[in-house]
């Protein structure tokens, strides 16, 4: 098994915080009335897209019925389709519908995360939480080292857990850390060269694709993919148009 793949795996398997166990195991039996006839994941959620992405994409938590009803990512709620919508329009998603984990969708060079992988009630973990699921994040950001070139960080939360989590996988953070903003950017060295070898990555702050920044307009589609753009380029994943958008040649 490859090594992201063995990570993703075990990550599902993780029980080492009772309260979002118990919250997400609940929330699996009881259901939300729209999804009766779903078998909720109710279990950690991995990590979503390609090993060899130089992009990767941070959120805060799988949402109860989201994530943690569909198994992925962003998948079956509001903030993913804001987010999976913007990266299909840059040409990184195959699709902007992210409905199930056999929907088909795909991404290119990008990876979608969250630094704490259950659900937590009232989508807010402790900070006790978000440090005991820390070790996952830097193991993923371990594996995705050799090719990781940026991230766009989503959210207050995000920023002030990846930031501690890339200088335990060998980045050197600024001191002091440099505090969260939509529209942030700073750029981390690799400290000390591991076997994967040294390299540059490059955080970019954005507001969270949460409901009550997109209703109000605190966040608007252009504005998530006007950073998503940016990112993209320092990741050298030069835009181009979804599939299906391109005209038919003639020839």
């Amino acid at each position: 098994m490859e090594p992201l793949a063995e990570l993703d795996a075990r990550v599902t398997e993780c029980a080492a915080c009772p309260r979002l166990v118990a919250w997400r195991e609940e929330v699996g039996r009881v259901k939300r009335a729209a999804y009766q006839g779903w078998t909720y994941w109710a279990r950690p959620v991995p990590g979503f897209g390609p090993p060899d992405a130089s992009l990767l994409v941070i959120g805060l938590a799988p949402a109860a019925h989201g994530g943690n009803r569909t198994g992925r990512m962003f998948t079956g709620d509001r903030s993913g389709d804001v987010l999976y919508a913007a990266l299909y329009e840059l040409g990184l998603a195959s699709s902007p519908l992210a409905v199930s984990l056999d929907d088909g969708l795909t991404l290119r060079g990008v990876r979608v995360t969250s630094p704490v992988h259950c659900a937590p009630p009232e989508n807010k973990p402790t900070p006790g939480e978000r440090d005991t699921c820390r070790p996952w994040l830097v193991q993923e950001l371990e594996v995705l080292a050799p090719r990781l070139r940026a991230a766009v960080v989503l959210g207050a939360f995000g920023w002030q857990a990846a930031l501690p989590a890339f200088a335990a996988a060998g980045w050197r953070v600024p001191r002091p850390r440099p505090r969260f903003a939509h529209g942030a950017r700073v750029t981390l060295e690799r400290g000390t060269p591991r076997a994967n070898g040294p390299g540059q990555v490059t955080l970019y702050g954005c507001f969270h694709v949460s409901q009550r920044n997109t209703f109000t307009g605190r966040l608007t589609p252009e504005m998530l993919k006007d950073v998503l753009r940016e990112a993209a380029g320092e990741a050298c994943l030069p835009p181009y148009a979804p599939p299906g958008s391109l005209p038919h040649a003639h020839g």
